[in-house]
């Protein structure tokens, strides 16, 4: 295990200079886009040497590029045709390395070819362009980790906190697999009136519309303990093992209109989760074995309806099945429950051009889940905080949904105005009959209270809890983007949004300028910043209706007996508790306002700086409005304690990110770093995590849960040895996260044992700093002959105008151009073995206060293979 550490990291410290170089060979990608910045696919580009030579064509593929590879300097003749545009005629200059040059087709029969390089300091200021954005294209993509979460965990470190992820436009789902993905962007330009949410980064999932010719991958994974080290906190090293396996299948059906793909992985695994406690007996510690089974199934296909119109037809089945979820930490082994959870996703779409000044992007999305939960005991739970919790789980049934969600965006060009409008809608049916806390859970001060068989309380939800709901939420917005010079563009917009039992119509003005203000548009500046609302989540709000005193309500004794809890000389039961939802409830309003600068430094490199200021309101807490007054009195003196969600909190959050990334296509070398340091205040965890002291909320206010202070990411990519041999590294830091810090006790006797001590406020512990080195190790062989042309697919357009193309391409080098190919590969996270404390007692009486229970995972390492053919 160390001999196969050590050279990881071995390798990973040289990769960069070791890196290989290439000879003077030309590169040219020339990308065809029509009069109003949507890139054409499909369009016939042809390289001629004009000293005499063969000719070189190519299709321009689905970003709308065509990539010549391995030319000779010198000057070319180029010539350009695509259905429906007048054909293009030009001639350049090559030299060593990699030119790009855009060219714009007229209308036929309406106006005049044109040949332009687009002006940078047009591209700077483009708001939909890749400036502020970094785009990861297939060399980078085939170094993220093989397991589709791990990949996703990854990319969303690398965009940093509140980022948003979607695939062809969609939200949630599973990732495709690596060989599926055409490329992944970053992009920041969140002001603008079609997002819904705040926030620095969008990450947008690009998908492969399918090759010229059928290509399928399969890909095997394993990991076991014998190549793991033991977790700082368990006895002896757990037995852990993960088996994983993935096919993937794409090809046309129909050349150059209708492509079909198809992906299938599984993972069988088990980890072990580690157990620290404090028993009567004395220190415990123990692991549990974490069963874990997924399957997940997509199919996808893609049909041109005309030149200009795709059609996306996606349908997912995903399986995932985990047993002793909830045994951990301070619970013990009895507390165990498994879980299986069956998704399904279908979704269309329908994009592509309209009558060349309009394009239109329809999104339509069905999905459907179903969640079951079993116990391993029904036993009443007991909980001696931070020092054990024993019992059953308390929960136990399942619950489902079945939601369509609607998007509509229609992008028009008209003169300098560049604008977007459209309509969103999320609409779903929720059931349940999940029952939490059936049989009741005992709370205990600390492990004196315990022996002494003294309680502090015993709540116990009772009543039916099955219920059904149905929410609706709904956004339709305007945004222009008005080029008022060349170097200059001003973005205005205003969203409206509506969701049904919170708040009523709300409207959301947004603006922004990007400015790029030197000839060489080397320099843009952005600035920008608008008013959100945010959604009341579905799920909360299904619980919120099932405690509602109607369906259920909440029983509560104080002091009550042990193990009977009615028959304690102290017994106090009190009415009927419940959760009601404030009748002035409002959707959290958030204002933000961001500035950046972006420089792009020689050599490929670029450094992007950014401020984000973010002020919320209206923010979701809850509030026992029941709790005794000084007298001892409850308001309601028939009824228990009463949460009330009312939209009364704020939140403050200012950071700073830092970006750079280095791009060599030529060298297949890449390079990204993240710095952002941040602090990020708020006055509730969640809107049913109750106010200690609900007289003095103004003492709620505290570091959010992830007010991590500093943050730091980094990736490389590089080949070695004649690029037979990639190295992927990346490094994680993050500084200490808060904790809450209670004296174990219900001080004020509202029941609820959430009591700071006096001038303590709210998430004022600090746990310790994290770090993860990782790395990825493969080796390339190809074989078999010439390996298929690259993507042709349907002749249609993915992306909306605006987008430039990918910087590093899908340009065949080495063994990518051959038939078949098998990759051998070593990752490992967490290479270092540094040991990530994530767990921190707060509780005064516990007798872990201040120090760690827990840790992430140690050093793991997976192999496995990949043949593509």
């Amino acid at each position: 295990m160390r001999t196969i550490a050590a050279f990881l990291m071995a390798v990973s410290c040289v990769a960069v200079s070791s890196a290989q170089t290439t000879g003077g060979a030309a590169t040219l990608r020339i990308t065809v886009v029509d009069p109003s910045g949507a890139v054409i696919v499909g369009a016939q580009v042809g390289v001629t040497p004009v000293a005499g030579g063969n000719a070189v064509a190519l299709d321009t593929g689905a970003r709308g590029d065509a990539a010549f590879t391995t030319l000779q300097p010198g000057r070319y003749a180029i010539h350009v045709d695509a259905a429906g545009f007048e054909p293009h005629d030009s001639d350049l200059r090559l030299r060593a390395g990699e030119t790009r040059r855009e060219i714009k087709l007229a209308i036929a029969k309406l106006a005049e070819s044109v040949t332009v390089t687009r002006d940078p300091r047009e591209r700077g200021s483009d708001p939909r362009s890749d400036a502020f954005a970094t785009v990861l294209g297939q060399a980078e993509i085939n170094e993220l980790p093989d397991d589709p979460d791990e990949m996703e965990r990854i990319l969303k470190e690398m965009a940093g906190p509140g980022a948003i992820m979607r695939v062809n436009g969609f939200r949630g789902g599973k990732l495709p697999p690596k060989d599926q993905i055409a490329q992944i962007r970053f992009h920041r330009n969140m002001f603008a009136a079609d997002s819904h949410e705040p926030g620095m980064v969008s990450v947008d999932i690009i998908t492969k519309p399918g090759l010229e010719n059928w290509r399928a991958s399969t890909n095997l994974g394993f990991r076991s303990d014998a190549l793991n080290a033991r977790n700082a906190f368990a006895p002896v090293k757990g037995d852990e093992r993960t088996d994983r396996v993935g096919v993937s299948l794409a090809g046309p059906l129909w050349r150059k209109h209708t492509s079909f793909s198809l992906s299938l992985d599984g993972v069988n695994a088990f980890d072990t989760k580690t157990i620290v406690a404090a028993l009567p007996s004395g220190y415990f510690a123990d692991s549990i074995r974490k069963p874990n089974d997924t399957v997940n199934v997509s199919a996808r296909v893609e049909h041109a309806l005309s030149p200009a119109q795709q059609l996306r037809i996606e349908a997912q089945r995903n399986h995932t099945f985990n047993d002793n979820l909830g045994a951990g930490d301070f619970d013990l082994p009895e507390r165990a429950f498994h879980q299986r959870r069956d998704e399904w996703i279908f979704r269309a779409s329908m994009a592509g051009s309209i009558r060349k000044a309009l394009f239109n992007d329809l999104r339509v999305q069905l999905r459907g889940e179903n969640v079951t939960t079993g116990a391993l005991t029904q036993a009443p739970a007991v909980l001696v905080l931070n020092a054990f919790n024993a019992g059953g789980a308390q929960i136990d049934g399942g619950r489902g949904s079945l939601g369509i969600d609607v998007a509509d965006d229609l992008d028009i060009a008209i003169g300098k105005h560049a604008l977007r409008t459209g309509v969103q809608l999320e609409s779903g049916r929720y059931h349940s009959d999940e029952r939490r806390n059936a049989t009741g859970t005992f709370t205990f001060a600390d492990l004196a209270a315990f022996v002494e068989r003294r309680p502090t309380t015993y709540t116990q939800n009772i009543g039916d809890p099955r219920v059904r709901v149905a929410q609706t939420q709904t956004g339709i917005y305007v945004q222009d983007d008005y080029r008022a010079r060349k170097e200059l563009t001003v973005s205005g917009g205003v969203r409206g949004e509506f969701q049904s039992h919170i708040g009523g119509f709300r409207l959301g003005p947004r603006g922004g300028v990007a400015w790029s203000p030197f000839k060489s548009g080397k320099t843009t500046v952005r600035a920008g910043g608008g008013l959100f609302f945010d959604w009341f989540d579905a799920l909360s709000y299904e619980q919120a209706i099932q405690l509602d005193g109607t369906h259920q309500q909440i029983e509560t004794i104080v002091q009550p007996g042990f193990p009977d809890a009615s028959l304690g000389g102290r017994a106090i039961t009190l009415p009927n508790g419940r959760v009601r939802l404030a009748d002035d409830l409002n959707q959290p309003r958030l204002t933000e306002t961001t500035a950046g600068i972006e420089r792009q430094l020689p050599g490929a490199a670029r450094l992007n700086v950014m401020y984000i200021h973010r002020r919320g309101s209206n923010e979701l807490r809850g509030v026992n409005v029941n709790a005794p007054g000084a007298n001892g009195a409850r308001p309601d003196p028939t009824a228990g304690t009463i949460t009330d969600i009312q939209s009364t909190a704020a939140s403050s959050f200012d950071g700073v990110s830092v970006n750079f990334n280095y791009v060599n296509p030529q060298r297949r070398v890449f390079m990204a770093a993240n710095y952002f340091v941040s602090r990020s205040i708020n006055e509730a965890d969640s809107p049913f995590a109750l106010a200690a002291d609900p007289s003095n909320l103004a003492a709620e206010r505290g570091p959010a849960l992830q007010d991590a202070r500093h943050r730091f990411m980094s990736f490389v990519n590089v080949p070695l040895l004649g690029r037979k041999l990639t190295v992927g590294s990346s490094i994680r830091v993050q500084s200490a996260l808060p904790y809450n810090i209670t004296t174990g006790h219900d001080d004020n006797g509202d029941t609820i044992s959430n009591d700071r001590p006096a001038g303590v406020t709210r998430n004022s512990g600090r746990g310790r700093a994290l770090v993860d080195v990782s790395s990825r190790v493969a080796w390339k062989i190809g074989f078999g002959g010439a390996a298929a042309p690259g993507p042709g697919g349907p002749q249609i357009r993915i992306l909306r105008g605006g987008a430039d193309s990918n910087p590093l391409g899908d340009m065949p080098s080495g063994d990518n151009t051959k038939r078949y190919a098998i990759e051998v590969y070593a990752q490992a996270f967490n290479l270092l073995n540094h040991t990530n404390a994530t767990t921190f007692s707060g509780v005064l009486t516990s007798p872990f206060f201040g120090q760690p229970t827990a840790a992430a995972a140690p050093r793991r390492v997976e192999l496995g293979t990949r043949f593509t053919f």
